[in-house]
């Protein structure tokens, strides 16, 4: 079985981490440094993840302050 993009699997968990409510609105998310290092990729795969979280409403991300929770994630 041929392994998923990085940046489908951070999608996943992140959502998956909101809708279980171990990541509340809010809440900041580990830095670019912090998710390469997690999943073990560069940072490119990493930001187009984020971008596309943001997108989507899940996340909302400040420039020099990093990605958070949403404050109304969709449901």
């Amino acid at each position: 079985m041929p392994r998923r993009p990085v940046y489908e699997q951070v999608i996943d968990d992140v959502t998956a981490s909101i809708r279980s409510g171990a990541l509340r609105p809010g809440d900041k998310l580990p830095s670019i440094v912090e998710l390469c290092a997690q999943y073990g990729a560069s940072a490119t795969p990493i930001r187009y993840a984020l971008r596309i979280l943001d997108e989507r409403g899940w996340i909302e991300t400040h420039q020099g302050k990093g990605s958070f929770v949403a404050a109304t994630p969709p449901a």
